[in-house]
């Protein structure tokens, strides 16, 4: 892999990890239709791809600083009680919309693995993941509920959190599905997306920090390593303006606003499906 490729593999997770299209679904899709011939199971694919998920949670965190830094000092119980009671009821949901993902990760993983190295699965899924966000913003529309972030409760925690775990299948998107999630709970656009990121860095960490004892036990030459990390600065700062981006756009379109990534992921998907099928 040279400089151009890891610079355009890490705009598009900075990008793509948090617009509702699938960022593992490009990244399965993308080298395979250029012919780059990355080997994304090799051991020098390995701390790149760390790099950039940590990347991304750093910007992240950076965005929702405020929100990180209430739900900490609301569990060691700093501030009124007001704020700490509220802060714990968010830490909970996240830890509750968080665990699904976690055991259906630990459970599937190995059958995870497989697909991944499946261009024409991920190309078909990212057609799937189209008609899951068309589905949600039509079943939203007939149910006319409009609640914000403040009334989502355990229940809704989890069913999100259910959602989420679909998004182990490269080509349904994370954001997406957990968005979806959020609005066929009665939750607003702008609420469902900023759950959908709060519980996106535990889950982005926690598959980072899984993967770095793996990668003590590999020998990574030095010029791999400093790609890594101009990439995960590229990653972060792509992230960051993406999470602005969809955070702003949420809020102003809050009746449609999952429909132009829908037509995006079924038009890409299916020019991709008849490529590689082509080729």
């Amino acid at each position: 892999m040279n400089i151009l490729q890891a610079l355009v593999i890490a705009i598009l997770q900075g990008a793509t990890e948090l617009f509702p299209v699938s960022s593992l679904g490009h990244a399965v899709v993308l080298p395979a239709l250029l012919h780059w011939g990355i080997d994304q199971r090799s051991a020098e694919f390995l701390p790149f791809l760390v790099m950039l998920h940590l990347g991304t949670a750093t910007a992240l965190l950076g965005y929702f600083w405020r929100d990180w830094w209430a739900i900490i000092t609301g569990v060691l119980g700093i501030g009124d009680p007001h704020q700490v009671s509220e802060s714990r009821r968010v830490f909970v949901l996240v830890v509750i919309a968080t665990i699904p993902a976690v055991i259906a990760g630990f459970l599937l993983e190995k059958f995870v693995r497989g697909l991944f190295g499946s261009p024409v699965v991920a190309a078909s899924f990212l057609i799937v993941n189209g008609f899951l966000l068309l589905f949600g913003e039509r079943l939203r529309g007939r149910g006319g509920f409009n609640r914000d972030l403040a009334t989502l409760s355990r229940g809704d925690a989890l069913a999100i959190g259910c959602w989420q775990c679909t998004a182990l299948i490269p080509g349904i998107s994370r954001s997406g599905a957990t968005i979806v999630g959020g609005l066929l709970r009665g939750i607003n656009h702008e609420g469902a997306a900023h759950f959908s990121f709060l519980i996106a860095t535990p889950i982005i960490l926690g598959a980072t920090v899984l993967e770095v004892p793996k990668l003590m036990h590999e020998h990574v030459a030095h010029g791999v390593l400093g790609m890594s990390v101009l990439a995960a600065v590229v990653a972060g700062v792509t992230a960051l303006l993406s999470t602005a981006f969809l955070m702003r756009y949420f809020r102003q379109q809050d009746s449609w606003a999952l429909n132009p990534f829908a037509y995006y992921c079924i038009a890409a998907g299916a020019v991709a499906l008849g490529l590689l099928l082509l080729l």
